[in-house]
C-alpha cells in the first residue's frame, strides 16, 4: 500500500513536464542533482538552529539588553480567581459586555474590578520587552546573514540578473545554497501570537511546500531567487524593532520607512514582474502546462496576496506616522494594555466643583491650609 502511495505522489506526469522523467535527475557523469530524500536533512539542521538560537539570546542578547539599558514594564499580577480563570482558558481573552456583566455578579465583583482583572491576565501572558529584543536580535542576525551570504553566492549568476535563465537546460542544472532555508523558518514559527498570526501560518505553510516542491524538482533557481528576494527586507524589519525596544525613536523611524521602501519595491515590484512573469510565461517556453506548473504557480500568488496584506499594514502605519509626527506601534502587535482605565483614573482623580482636577494626596481646597495659602498669595500674613 505504501508503496502504491509513493508512486502516486510522485508520479513524474504531475510534477514534471513532458518527456521529463524522473530518471533524468538521477546523479550521471559526475553531476550531482537534489533528491527528495535531501530534505529530510532539514529535520537535525533546524533542531541544530533551535540551539544556537537558545544560545545567542540566553549568551548574547540578553547581556546586550541589559548593557543598552533595556527594562521590562512592572506588571501587577491578577488576582487568583477560579472563575474568570476559566472562562478566560475556556471562551476567550476578551469577554463580551454582557459577559463582563455575569463574570461581575458571580464573583461579586464591580464591572471596573472584572475588567482590570482581564486586562492583567492578558498582560501575563504577554512577552516582556526583554524577550522581544531577544527575538529580533536573534533575527535581525539570522536574516541578515541570509541575506548577505545569498548575494554573495548569487550575485556573479546570470539568472539572478536575467530570471528567464531560470530555465535553461531544465532539468540538467547543478545544486545551488538553496537546501539552507527550511531551518529558517523556525525563528517565525516560534514567535508570540500577533493580529497576523493566521497570515503568518498560512506564510510559513506555504513556503515550506514551495521549498520542498522547488528542490526535488530541481527548479533551484527559481527558488533561490525568491528567497533571497524574500530576505532582503526582513532584517531591516528588525533593526527597526530592536531599536524601538531601546526608545530611539528617531532610529526606529527612519529605519521602518527604509524597510518599507524596500519592502514595497521587492514585495510589489519585483515580485510580480519578475517572479511571476517567468514563472507563469517563459518557464513554459519550451514545455506544456503540467500539473507541477500550475501548483507551483498558485503558491507564488499565496505569497503575493500576503505581501499585499502586510503592505497595507505598513501603509497603515505610515499614514499614522505622517499624521502624528512620529511612529506608532505595530499594528500586528498584541501590546502590553495599561494596568487602569481611564473610568478608573477619573475616579482617583475626582473632578472639583469649578471643573479642575485634583490631584491624589492634594490638600483640600477649603482646608485652612488652602486659605492660609490664599492670603499669603495675596501679600498679607496669616495671623498667629
Amino acid at each position: 500500500m505504501w508503496s502504491s502511495l509513493n508512486d502516486w505522489l510522485w508520479n513524474e506526469r504531475l510534477w514534471l513536464p513532458a518527456n521529463i522523467s524522473w530518471a533524468q535527475l538521477e546523479d550521471h557523469d559526475g553531476l550531482v542533482f537534489p533528491h527528495p530524500q535531501d530534505t529530510l536533512m532539514a529535520v537535525p539542521l533546524a533542531l541544530a538552529l533551535v540551539v544556537v538560537r537558545f544560545t545567542f539570546e540566553r549568551f548574547v542578547a540578553l547581556p546586550l539588553s541589559r548593557w543598552l539599558g533595556v527594562r521590562n514594564q512592572i506588571r501587577r499580577p491578577a488576582d487568583p480567581n477560579a472563575t474568570l480563570e476559566k472562562h478566560y482558558l475556556m471562551k476567550g481573552r476578551e469577554p463580551t459586555e454582557s459577559q463582563m456583566n455575569l463574570l461581575a455578579t458571580q464573583c461579586g465583583l464591580t464591572l471596573r474590578q472584572t475588567q482590570c482583572w482581564f486586562r492583567r491576565r492578558r498582560n501575563q501572558d504577554r512577552p516582556c520587552l526583554t524577550k522581544k529584543f531577544c527575538e529580533s536580535s536573534w533575527k535581525f542576525v539570522f536574516y541578515l546573514c541570509c541575506f548577505v551570504c545569498g548575494t554573495m553566492v548569487l550575485y556573479h549568476e546570470s539568472w539572478l540578473w536575467t530570471p528567464v535563465k531560470c530555465w535553461e537546460n531544465y532539468p540538467h542544472q547543478v545544486k545551488p545554497w538553496h537546501l539552507r532555508e527550511p531551518p529558517s523558518v523556525i525563528p517565525a514559527v516560534t514567535l508570540p501570537l500577533t493580529q497576523d498570526f493566521k497570515e503568518q501560518v498560512i506564510h510559513h505553510f506555504v513556503t515550506i511546500i514551495l521549498i520542498s516542491f522547488s528542490y526535488s524538482l530541481n527548479l533551484l533557481r527559481i527558488g533561490s531567487l525568491v528567497l533571497l528576494l524574500h530576505d532582503s527586507a526582513d532584517y531591516l524589519l528588525e533593526a527597526s524593532k530592536l531599536f524601538n525596544y531601546m526608545h530611539w525613536r528617531r532610529m526606529c523611524d527612519t529605519l521602518f520607512i527604509i524597510f518599507s521602501l524596500v519592502f514595497f519595491y521587492t514585495r510589489l515590484v519585483l515580485f510580480p514582474t519578475r517572479i511571476l512573469y517567468t514563472t507563469f510565461f517563459e518557464s513554459i517556453g519550451n514545455f506544456s502546462p503540467f500539473f507541477g506548473y500550475y501548483f507551483l504557480n498558485i503558491l507564488l500568488v499565496i505569497l503575493q496576496l500576503l505581501h499585499v496584506f502586510w503592505s497595507w499594514l505598513i501603509l497603515c502605519m505610515i499614514y499614522s506616522f505622517i499624521k502624528k509626527g512620529q511612529m506608532e506601534k505595530d499594528v500586528r502587535s498584541d501590546v502590553e494594555e495599561l494596568d487602569s482605565s481611564d473610568g478608573e483614573a477619573a475616579e482617583e482623580c475626582p473632578q472639583m466643583k469649578n471643573g479642575a482636577a485634583q490631584r491624589p494626596g492634594a490638600a483640600p481646597t477649603d482646608g485652612p491650609r488652602s486659605r492660609a495659602a490664599g492670603r499669603m498669595v495675596n501679600r498679607h500674613t496669616p495671623a498667629t
